[in-house]
């Protein structure tokens, strides 16, 4: 018997958000390349067959396991005006039982940075995941001089907890990370970053 499920879809203002499919390869890379510059200092270091088809297609196969399994939701962000890919959200690392959480991780390209377009995915991806998912929080977390993704994540309703040391490699080096996290019933005062 055939599966013919549908795969999470979310629309927001201004996006539609679903999964990769093959055939975003080439506007995938092309926005990834162009962005290089702006994305290196904030992400781990890219494969050298990183914007190959070929890592496309394991990326793409890893996306729909992920989202079958439920461990993950890889959302492709793409502009409902003129279908043009703007970035990607995943929801990741989700837990269940005890924990009902997991952890968001994002990249927008250069040119459509600044526009809001990140925080309408946040926004989006939190809710489905506290009203369909069930899931209690959700986590980020960033680099300390991250301005922007610091302040897209505090206006998303995203709370400072804390520091991780050497949380992650970003670009090559073990990076300290600053941790946020939105709850589903957030009973919690405002939070201070000293």
């Amino acid at each position: 018997m055939l599966n013919f499920r549908r795969r999470p879809k979310l629309e927001t203002e201004r996006m539609t958000l679903r999964l990769p499919v093959h055939g975003d390869w080439r506007s995938w890379a092309e926005l990834r390349d162009e962005s290089a510059a702006f994305l290196h200092p904030w992400e781990p270091t890219w494969a050298a067959d990183h914007l190959t088809r070929k890592a496309f297609t394991n990326r793409v196969y890893w996306a729909q396991r992920a989202e079958l399994q439920g461990t993950a939701l890889p959302f492709f962000m793409f502009r409902r005006e003129d279908q043009r890919i703007v970035g990607a959200i995943t929801l990741d690392n989700i837990r269940r039982g005890p924990a009902q959480s997991g952890t968001i991780g994002y990249w927008v390209g250069q040119r459509y940075a600044r526009q809001g377009y990140m925080r309408e995915a946040i926004s989006a991806v939190v809710h489905y995941a506290f009203t369909q998912m069930d899931l209690s929080r959700i986590e980020a977390a960033c680099l300390p001089e991250n301005v922007a993704s610091r302040g897209v994540l505090e206006r998303s309703g995203f709370k400072f907890e804390g520091v991780a040391q050497s949380y992650l490699q970003i670009n090559g080096r073990w990076r300290n990370h600053v941790l946020y996290a939105s709850l589903r019933h957030d009973r919690r005062g405002r939070t201070d970053i000293g």
